[in-house]
């Protein structure tokens, strides 16, 4: 992992690979690790960059509360600092809330973007709620009984019982996030807005990727819009994590996507 300064914050991140750009955003409690099983996969045909987000992994967990912007304005740290002009971000879950904050501020940046088991919905009032109430278990419990009550739900539950040790991946991953930094992005997510018409507006080529079993974010919160420059895909017998769970696949439905995106560019 290499590490940039930020907007006063220390920004870790891998980069592996040569060629066009797809920068990679890990959700809640993840780290660049997440994509641990699709970096060397995309990684002989394109350069992948993928960083611990703000309050994640290795990267600085300042106190208090985050926003989505200010997370996506890391990002854009990191491009400007490794000199790079264009790229095609996506992001999972967290990651996803962070790539449209970034594709409807910076959408000159972009070559396409996608959202991987993620919504351009904002919380609903329910679960703002529990936003605070997992702050509230962090806060006093710390970050290890978070993590053990909140991987299993992410996971399809036939991967629970057919692959635990997926499920103790994502926990050991989940372990390292400081709890400030838990806290600081659950409170961000609650405060983010509705971003569907960034997806509805955009012109560039956009990637939505639900999973069959996702009992966190379900393909209809995913599929907001299905215009011409959309590419739709579902991964069977996923759940919030077809990175774990299907990573061929996943690295699969992202390949074919950035050589399209590619494609249209050059074209353009």
């Amino acid at each position: 992992m290499e590490r940039v300064r930020c907007d006063g914050s220390n920004i870790c991140y891998s980069d592996q690979g040569k060629g066009e750009v797809i920068v990679l955003l890990h959700g809640f409690c993840g780290s660049a690790e997440y994509w641990e099983q699709i970096i060397p996969i995309l990684s002989s045909d394109y350069r992948v960059i993928a960083p611990d987000l703000r309050g994640h992994g290795a990267s600085e967990a300042p106190l208090g509360p985050y926003t989505i912007e200010q997370m996506a304005d890391d990002v854009l740290g990191l491009l400007d600092t490794l000199e790079i002009s264009e790229c095609t971000m996506l992001g999972h879950s967290l990651g996803g809330y962070i790539t449209l904050s970034f594709a409807q501020r910076y959408a000159s940046r972009l070559k396409g973007f996608g959202l991987i088991h993620s919504t351009a919905y904002p919380d609903s009032e329910e679960a703002r709620e529990n936003r605070l109430k997992s702050v509230s278990r962090i806060q006093n419990e710390g970050i290890t009984p978070f993590v053990d009550s909140f991987v299993p739900g992410i996971f399809a539950k036939a991967t629970a019982t057919a692959s635990p040790q997926l499920l103790e991946r994502a926990k050991e991953i989940g372990y390292k996030t400081p709890p400030q930094g838990a806290a600081g992005a659950a409170l961000a997510m609650r405060e983010r807005p509705d971003r569907r018409d960034v997806i509805t507006a955009t012109t560039l080529p956009v990637l939505l990727v639900a999973g069959e079993q996702d009992g966190l974010i379900p393909a209809e919160r995913t599929f907001t819009s299905d215009k011409p420059n959309i590419t739709q895909a579902t991964i069977s017998g996923a759940g919030h994590m077809s990175l774990f769970e299907a990573p061929e696949r996943l690295a699969e439905v992202i390949r074919e996507f950035t050589q399209a995106t590619v494609s249209i560019n050059s074209h353009s």
